[in-house]
């Protein structure tokens, strides 16, 4: 399968929508994904003017059953000093996925059904909002396969969720469900199934409409956050209000407001 066959890309009415497209592995991350997962951010990136929200979603109703055990299996039957500069090279890409998401200046949404395992999870937490249908399972699986997280997981879910449950996912590799997961903080919805797409592109679309500069700000904002003391927090801030405040948008928002509308953002 080629990286084009692996991801697929579609942008229409201002939503970009990244669809995971190895149903019969269960989505699980290989080679080919990885070079379309970066092809499709490449391609956002080139048409970012024309896009204001993006879905991550999987094909064949999952997400992501995290990485692929065959290409491993294949990759341990070398000797290991050819097999850890390709398994070097392979996480060095797929944590340039998870950088862009952090960086992309648009709100990303992970669209969750079926198993969401091992990186799945990872690319779930990467992601800005998490939407969920009530029939998703989620683990970390990593332990049982003997490795450890990649992906950002270690760095995500200490965040998240706290240090100890996070501990308990990642050492125990047990599965939750959905109400679990939003219990946690992991997700930001759970619907039923037949709801998924409709609430996914329902929350699509009101972010598409959003202030694309504000809300990349905001953003960036957010990820920063936990790095930062509260004075470093403050100037940046107050930069990032000052430059949205000469912006055609927060003129529009504050005229809307006292106009009592509905503002109509991305104008210019």
């Amino acid at each position: 399968m080629t990286s084009q066959d692996a991801v697929t890309l579609n942008i229409e009415n201002d939503v970009a929508t990244i669809t995971l497209n190895r149903p019969d592995r269960m989505n699980a991350l290989d080679g080919a994904m990885i070079t379309g997962l970066l092809a499709a951010l490449d391609q956002i990136d080139t048409e970012m003017e024309n896009i204001g929200a993006v879905v991550i979603t999987g094909a064949g109703g999952t997400f992501m059953a995290g990485g692929d055990v065959k290409f491993f299996h294949t990759l341990g039957q070398i000797p290991a000093d050819e097999a850890q500069p390709k398994i070097t090279a392979m996480i060095d890409k797929v944590h340039q996925i998870i950088t862009r998401l952090a960086d992309l200046p648009r709100p990303v949404i992970a669209r969750l059904n079926g198993a969401v395992a091992g990186f799945g999870i990872s690319l779930m937490n990467a992601c800005d909002l998490a939407i969920a249908s009530n029939e998703t399972v989620f683990t970390l699986a990593y332990c049982h396969i003997g490795t450890s997280p990649d992906g950002g997981a270690t760095h995500s879910l200490v965040r998240l969720v706290g240090m100890k449950k996070a501990k308990e996912i990642a050492f125990l590799g047990d599965r939750f469900d959905a109400s679990d997961a939003l219990r946690l903080g992991l997700i930001n919805q759970m619907v039923a199934q037949d709801e998924l797409d409709w609430a996914t592109a329902k929350l699509a679309k009101r972010l598409a409409a959003g202030p694309r500069a504000a809300l990349a700000r905001t953003k960036a904002l957010l990820n920063s956050a936990p790095d930062h003391d509260l004075h470093t927090q403050l100037a940046a801030e107050a930069q990032c209000f000052a430059q949205c405040a000469i912006s055609d948008d927060f003129r529009e928002g504050v005229a809307a407001f006292v106009e009592k509308r509905k503002p109509v953002f991305n104008r210019t």
